[in-house]
């Protein structure tokens, strides 16, 4: 069986990290900067970061419509921590001083950005994931939450009442870094995804 071609938006964030770990879950991983790409790939991962400088450069690179016209075509994506918050088809506290995080409208949920606090506030805990044998050390930086999910959503795992993985169709999120850790099942997860086994 062929390995899929999982591409790493690499505009910023734990680009490497993804790519790592997409190699180690049996993927053919690959980074995305440019348009062209996004057309050769059979799944997306939208990496950790600051989700308005990454909107901004999707604007600026013309990526966010040719990305938005994929994903609504059924582009499988896995989105952590600012990938959850642009999957998103709502952002609250979407950004100051007139830059805005800009959703990508792929999974009905409401993300709510910086959620757990500042960056001072960023901690780990394990968390149990619907599916998984035995709970993920989850590292939340700067993390979201997901405030509403609508049909269709199903939640994974929660964290403070609050509900921090969620997958729809061929969607995936969390709200924090399992590239961070040695666990690969969270990307062995979105590979069996793409792959249409999972």
């Amino acid at each position: 069986m062929s390995r899929p071609r999982i591409g790493v938006l690499a505009l910023q964030g734990d680009t490497r990290e993804h790519l790592a770990a997409l190699r180690e879950a049996g993927a053919e991983p690959l980074p995305v900067r440019r348009r062209g790409e996004i057309e050769t790939i059979d799944g997306l991962v939208i990496p950790g970061g600051e989700s308005t400088t990454m909107s901004h450069l999707l604007l600026d690179l013309d990526l966010l419509e040719p990305l938005r016209a994929r994903l609504a075509a059924g582009l499988a994506a896995y989105g952590a921590c600012a990938g959850m918050i642009m999957l998103a088809s709502e952002i609250l506290d979407a950004g100051a001083n007139g830059r805005q995080a800009l959703p990508l409208r792929a999974i009905d949920m409401t993300v709510r950005r910086n959620a757990f606090g500042r960056q001072v506030d960023s901690f780990e805990g394990d968390v149990e994931f619907a599916g998984l044998d035995g709970p993920v050390r989850a590292v939340f930086i700067r993390a979201p939450w997901v405030e509403r999910v609508g049909e269709g959503v199903r939640v994974l795992a929660t964290a403070a009442g609050h509900p921090v993985a969620v997958r729809q169709g061929p969607m995936l999120a969390t709200a924090f870094h399992p590239e961070m850790t040695g666990d690969r099942r969270i990307h062995r997860l979105f590979v069996d995804m793409v792959g249409g086994r999972g």
